[in-house]
């Protein structure tokens, strides 16, 4: 019988940013971010083997409101927005808007185009599989996004046709030869 792997991948609370609709940077949880993630249960499932977070503060304050103790994993880290980070959707100009919207190689921004964090979240995928672990991991929605896609072999395409909002569970099992979507976007209650 082989290994399976089962992977919580939990999304941190709303910040200022996702509210503004502005690119994020290490920004905090927003007031209502910590409202909601101090009302919010634990994570789903059996208790995990191992608690991994992105290295951003949002996702360690999230961790830290959900009561885990974390260990910090640099492949959750968020989408690299390059210079593009802080500024508001509207300060970008048109053209390079949609072309980031429609194209998963673009990356006029001078940061990771889809393509690479899609790349990226795969290789990590990788190196969990048949680990026989419980993992549950606090990161970012663009991150599930490309766990998601990776896991269904979707196209890079539908990158933003997956609606991930704050604070949900998406979870994943790999079971040789590959990894099965669970469930997607569920709320923390």
């Amino acid at each position: 019988m082989s290994a399976i792997t089962r992977l919580t991948l939990i999304t941190h609370a709303i910040t200022d940013a996702v509210q503004a609709a502005r690119f994020p940077a290490d920004e905090p949880l927003s007031p209502l971010g910590e409202r909601s993630v101090a009302a919010a249960g634990g994570p789903p499932g059996p208790a995990p083997d191992r608690f991994l977070c992105a290295p951003e503060l949002r996702t360690e304050q999230t961790a830290k409101a959900l009561g885990l103790t974390t260990t910090p994993e640099p492949a959750l880290r968020d989408l690299n927005c390059g210079k593009w980070s802080g500024q508001s959707m509207d300060a970008i100009a048109p053209d390079h808007l949609m072309g980031w919207l429609t194209d998963p190689t673009h990356n006029s921004h001078g940061g990771e185009s889809i393509i690479d964090l899609i790349v990226r979240v795969r290789i990590w995928l990788v190196t969990l599989a048949g680990t026989s672990d419980r993992i549950t991991a606090i990161t970012h929605p663009a991150v599930v996004r490309a766990a998601v896609l990776c896991t269904l072999n979707a196209p890079p395409e539908s990158f933003w046709r997956i609606d991930i909002p704050p604070l949900t569970a998406t979870t994943l099992h790999h079971r040789s030869p590959a990894w099965t979507l669970r469930t997607t976007a569920q709320e923390l209650a």
